[in-house]
């Protein structure tokens, strides 16, 4: 076994693709502790700044004051607290859904709801840049996984015109989470009724970042819980806390928790957690500013990157890969960046398809303008 798993791993290496952990000491945020140096971070989920942002942090003390740390077990036996009960409430509330369901993380919850909407002898319908955890989902669950090309709803047309299924689910990102494009709802929504199939949309990198209020790329196309039944969002992203829920009629909620291996079979998230993220989602509702913000660092930084000459891939959101195709280039840039104290990862395969390796640029609302600036400026000079 030794010999064998050691022989895989020199291949990766050789072939460029090892993935390595940094470790890093503090909080998130604009700027991170890493190996003894402060380094200016652009790799980070955390949209809004709000992982570290002291309203959260005090709100989770005070539910770990209240509630301890640990839920105890799963919400079906006795870890469904009234922390996690509020929060629901408040998600539900907040995108326009009848009710959420917490999940663990948002991996769970995407494995949680496919598996428990389709089985075998139903067809589910994915983008073919899905999130990892939407296409193992669909394998997981036994129906046939069918994936269109990306964005086109022409290619998800013919192959639902192949596939009759006695279920037929149609899967997507709202935003991609390595290209930052975003995905054409209203036409998925529009080909979903004529097909008679229903909608899923993973919207984790949109709540809290697009649309009025932050309530995601589904309130951005200003689209209602009848055209996308299923609705999933993460909480560590914009959110800055963790953990992830599923909003959506009651039919579908009540399904999920009888259906849902993923929901019913793992403990709970701690308590203090639902409370910090019960913060949280006030700050992102009220904190306006915050996507003001963001939109112009973005603004600003492909403003600049287009006079440089960057070759950017088409993305208006937080994510702005910088394509630069070979997997080993892609990770010699990422190191020169780290000598001038700039962290961002570098994507490779299989993560991003063959040939099309990138440094996944992410922005928060905690950057400054001087930061994104010094970023345009070292990638002039390492590119």
């Amino acid at each position: 076994m030794k010999q064998d798993l050691e022989a895989a791993l020199a291949e990766r290496r050789a072939a460029h693709l090892y993935r390595s952990r940094r470790v890093v000491d503090g909080p998130q945020g604009a700027q991170l502790a890493l190996d003894g140096r402060t380094v200016d971070n652009f790799c980070s989920n955390d949209y809004l700044g709000l992982a570290n942002h002291p309203d959260v942090v005090a709100a989770f003390k005070r539910g770990a004051d209240e509630y301890g740390v640990g839920s105890g077990a799963s919400h079906l036996v006795c870890g469904h607290s009234r922390a996690h009960h509020a929060l629901e409430e408040e998600l539900a509330a907040f995108v326009n859904r009848p009710r959420a369901l917490l999940f663990s993380t948002g991996y769970m919850a995407n494995l949680g709801a496919v598996s428990a909407l389709v089985g075998r002898g139903d067809v589910v319908l994915e983008d073919r840049l899905n999130h990892a955890s939407l296409l193992d989902a669909a394998q997981l669950s036994g129906a046939r996984l069918q994936r269109y090309l990306h964005c086109d709803t022409a290619s998800l047309e013919q192959r639902l015109a192949k596939h009759e299924g006695k279920r037929r689910l149609i899967v997507t990102d709202g935003v991609f989470s390595m290209d930052g494009d975003t995905a054409s709802l209203k036409a998925l929504a529009d080909v979903a009724a004529r097909n008679d199939a229903w909608l899923m949309v993973d919207d984790a990198h949109g709540l809290g970042v697009l649309g009025a209020g932050g309530r995601g790329s589904v309130a951005q196309h200003k689209l209602d819980a009848e055209e996308v039944p299923v609705l999933m969002g993460t909480l560590g992203k914009a959110f800055g806390t963790f953990g992830a829920f599923v909003a959506g009629s009651e039919a579908l909620i009540e399904t999920l928790i009888q259906q849902a291996r993923s929901y019913i079979y793992t403990t709970a998230m701690p308590p203090a957690v639902a409370e910090a993220t019960r913060a949280s989602l006030r700050l992102v509702i009220d904190d306006e500013w915050r996507r003001e913000k963001l939109a112009a660092l973005i603004a600003r930084f492909c403003q600049g990157a287009s006079e440089l000459g960057l070759a950017l891939m088409d993305s208006t959101t937080p994510i702005q890969p910088l394509l630069v195709g070979d997997a080993q280039r892609a990770a010699a840039i990422s190191e020169a960046l780290l000598k001038h104290d700039i962290l961002i990862s570098a994507i490779r395969p299989p993560t991003v398809p063959e040939g099309s390796a990138r440094l996944r640029i992410t922005f928060s609302a905690a950057h400054s303008e001087q930061q994104v600036d010094r970023l345009l400026s070292v990638l002039e000079a390492v590119r």
